[in-house]
């Protein structure tokens, strides 16, 4: 592996991806903990990763979970900018990936976002591995040089940079024998008003105990009693619309284009 890439791009990475990634490597981490009932309901992307990674004996005896995901962005001119990215489902063992997921994630944020484009993929660990390229290779047919995003689970708190590594695929001549092979790139964290108040927010409401956690605690509880009430404010509604189409409650124009409203959002 080359020690720094020669392109020439310049790439900014948004805190979003990093959140994204921290959340489907936490959220697959976790799952491997339950117990068999409980991991059989999960998620097929979640399921997929699970299984990519167990090895058969016991849940603390398991290596660290790996994820896989597209990212997505701009790219303007020599610059790259990466807004946000989404799970795909990978099989390592059997070096496949489920493409008509990835085309159904692919149309549905090119209907929110019509600018963006994926741009690469991402995955967690501490260093890019040779088995990685079979996937880096994947990805060619949607960009023919995809960039790639690892990010480090690992704690060290000794560490001050961001555990996060941006990788470019280049072509060299290893022995006489031409081959792709990832070089770092460099890269800054770009952000906008709207994320920075997010990430502040979610870095204040972290469970870390005293104030903080109680402070969730609040916050999650007004969250719920704000569902509940809407809940039987639905009810409501439907039993009244029921109501109407049994002829025991009066005809309301009003409740009637309430339900065409409920109708267009899919409630």
């Amino acid at each position: 592996m080359a020690s720094s890439s020669s392109s020439g791009l310049t790439f900014k990475l948004h805190p979003l991806v990093i959140v994204n990634i921290s959340d489907h490597y936490t959220r697959v981490k976790s799952q491997l903990s339950l117990p068999p009932s409980l991991t059989s309901t999960s998620s097929a992307a979640t399921s997929n990763n699970n299984n990519n990674n167990s090895n058969g004996g016991e849940n603390n005896q398991n290596p660290p979970p790996r994820v896989y995901g597209c990212v997505i962005g701009v790219q303007r001119g020599r610059t790259v900018e990466i807004f946000n990215s989404f799970e795909l489902i990978y099989d390592p063992s059997t070096r496949s990936l489920d493409r008509s997921f990835l085309e159904k994630k692919q149309e549905l944020y090119k209907k929110v976002f019509p600018h963006f484009y994926v741009l690469g993929w991402y995955s967690t660990g501490s260093d890019a591995q040779e088995s990685d390229m079979h996937f880096h290779k994947a990805l060619m047919d949607i960009n023919e040089s995809p960039l790639y995003v690892l990010l480090n689970p690992a704690i060290n708190p000794a560490q001050k940079d961001l555990p996060v590594t941006i990788y470019e695929s280049e072509l060299h001549v290893i022995d006489g024998v031409p081959q792709l092979i990832f070089v770092r790139s460099s890269y800054t964290i770009e952000t906008v008003e709207a994320e920075r108040i997010s990430v502040d927010h979610v870095a204040h409401l972290k469970p870390s105990g005293g104030s903080a956690a109680t402070q969730l605690a609040a916050q999650l509880t007004g969250i719920h009693s704000a569902i509940k009430m809407l809940n039987s404010r639905i009810r409501v509604l439907h039993q009244y619309l029921v109501g109407m189409q049994k002829g025991i409650c009066p005809f309301l124009v009003i409740v009637v284009q309430i339900k065409f409203s409920w109708n267009y959002v899919n409630i």
